[in-house]
Formats: C-alpha cells, sequence, structure tokens
C-alpha cells in the first residue's frame, strides 16, 4: 500500500515527519494548499490511500482517480468535502478520525465564549484603529450554557464551563448522561441557555438544524458559538436574529465558504467573533490526529 498526503499544509508536513514510524507504509507529501478538481487524477494516479485535510473531492473528479481504494480524512467532517456515499459507490471507502482533539476545540468554545461575553474582538479591532472603546460584557458565572449535542468536544466544554461555576445542560438527539450535566428537551434548552453552544455532526438531517424558528426560541440576548459546522445553522436567520438584538453576539469559527471572503457581511457587523476554523488546530492534536491517521492506514 502506498500513499499520498495531499495537503500538508500549516505546518502539517513537519508534525508528520515528527510521528511517523519505520514500519509506516511509504507516503509522499505534497504541501500545497489549494489543489482543484482537475488536479486530482494526475496527482492520485499510483496511490492507494490518501490523507485529505480540507482537500474537496467531487465525485465525478474522483471517478477518473483508478486504484484509489481509501481517503483518511483528517478529521470527523467529511461531508464538507466529499460524499461518502457517492465515493463508495466508486470502490473509495472514507475513513474518518474522532476524539483526537476533544480538548482542544473545547477550549477554543470556551475561549469564544468569553470572548464574546466580554466583547474582546470589538475592543481589540477598535483600540488598533486608534480608538478606546469599551464595550459593556456579560458574567458568566452562574449562567447556563447549553450544550446542542453532546459527544466528546461537548463533554469536555462541560467539564470546563463547570469548572467555571455556570450550570450545564444538554440535548442530544440520542439519550445520554454525564456528570454535572443535565439533559433536557430542545425547547427547554433554547429557552434557558445563556450561550448556545453548537455540537453536532453535519448530514442530511441537522444541515439547518438552527432555523429561524428554533433561533426565535433562543432567550433574548443569548451568545451563539459555532465550533461544529456552519450549515447546521440557518445563515439568513442568525444575520436577522444579530441585526435585531435577539442574539447578543455570535462566535464563529465555521463557516459556509472558506476562507471567509474580504467584506463578507460577518465581518462587517461588531456583535460577531470571527476565527479561522482553527479550533482544533494545536500542536497536541496535530500530533495525535497524524498519528491516528497513520494507524489507519497501517490497518488497510
Amino acid at each position: 500500500m502506498k500513499g499520498l498526503f495531499l495537503d500538508a499544509v500549516d505546518e502539517l508536513a513537519a508534525v508528520f515527519r515528527h510521528v511517523a514510524r519505520p514500519g509506516d507504509p511509504p507516503m509522499d507529501v505534497i504541501e500545497r494548499g489549494e489543489i482543484r478538481p482537475e488536479e486530482l487524477p494526475g496527482l492520485i494516479a499510483g496511490y492507494d490511500f490518501i490523507l485529505d485535510d480540507h482537500t474537496a473531492l467531487p465525485t465525478e473528479a474522483m471517478r477518473a482517480c483508478a486504484g484509489l481504494k481509501h481517503v483518511i480524512f483528517l478529521g470527523t467532517g467529511a461531508r464538507s468535502y466529499m460524499n461518502p456515499e457517492e465515493l463508495a459507490d466508486l470502490g473509495i471507502t472514507v475513513h474518518t478520525i474522532k476524539g483526537y482533539g476533544d480538548t482542544a476545540v473545547a477550549e477554543h468554545t470556551i475561549a469564544l465564549m468569553w470572548a464574546a461575553a466580554r466583547g474582546l474582538a470589538c475592543m481589540d479591532a477598535g483600540m488598533r484603529e486608534g480608538m478606546w472603546l469599551r464595550t459593556e460584557g456579560v458574567e458568566l458565572t452562574g449562567k447556563t450554557i447549553g450544550l446542542l449535542g453532546f459527544g466528546g468536544i461537548a463533554a469536555e466544554v462541560a467539564r470546563i464551563a463547570s469548572g467555571s461555576g455556570m450550570r450545564v445542560l444538554a440535548w442530544n438527539r440520542s439519550p445520554k448522561a454525564a456528570p454535572g450535566v443535565t439533559f433536557v428537551d430542545l425547547d427547554t434548552l433554547l429557552a434557558e441557555s445563556h450561550v448556545l453552544s453548537v455540537h453536532l455532526l453535519l448530514n442530511d438531517e441537522t444541515r439547518g438544524f438552527l432555523s429561524a424558528e428554533r433561533l426565535a426560541k433562543l432567550r433574548p440576548g443569548a451568545i451563539l458559538v459555532n465550533t461544529a459546522r456552519a450549515a447546521l445553522v440557518d445563515k439568513t436567520a442568525m444575520l436577522d436574529a444579530l441585526r435585531s438584538g435577539h442574539l447578543r453576539h455570535a462566535a464563529l469559527d465555521v463557516f459556509l465558504t472558506e476562507p471567509l471572503p474580504a467584506g463578507h457581511v460577518l465581518t462587517t457587523l461588531p456583535n460577531v467573533t470571527l476565527s479561522a476554523h482553527s479550533a482544533f488546530r494545536t500542536p497536541e492534536a496535530s500530533e495525535k490526529l497524524l498519528r491516528m491517521a497513520l494507524d489507519i492506514a497501517c490497518g488497510l
């Protein structure tokens, strides 16, 4: 078995070399961030499997990738970049990796929550332009954080938030229990959360899950934090809620178009804090991620 790391950018090539072991399958590494669909057949020719960090793999382009049997996607959100079922029909199995970045994403979620609560991004931007802005922040001790979906990341968020003196509510599509977390129905979660943190997987059932109707059920003045997938939230409804003040703030790490285009409407709103899909980017998480990917490759 011979593999190709398709898009080893953002220091991932160095991490890959650090965690690779002599017994791993032979692999070549491409240190490019942008690969067009028409390039894929030529780049992938001769390889049995690929590691994919963020490159889109359209089904039509992949039809011409004869010999490829496996895609190891570096994360859980493969559906944002490919259609696993359609690739399976082509004889290509898509593997995803869970759990590698639970702590990293949870810490980033908490960081976004506090930044939103205290208006840090707005003050920082103003001071860089010579203005002395003071925002009226909100204290989160004693407030309620609601976790929309409850997997490994949400469990870490619950641990940190509970330790910060917050009440933790959660809703999950299947029954779960966790120490220090009260599981409630969806309407209760929306109505009682001062902070709503999104932790659902994206699929056909959850796309647009936070609709205008559901956003309207949020406690007025709530903070929305999304480190999961942008498509889980109705973008137009979110913008309307931000403009009206029904949402106090949105702190976002994920977007429908990435990189976020210059001048995007989200960059124009003062009650939005943005980060560049980087919640999972820590040295610790990257090392674990790539070692787990190589372990999958060893088992193919």
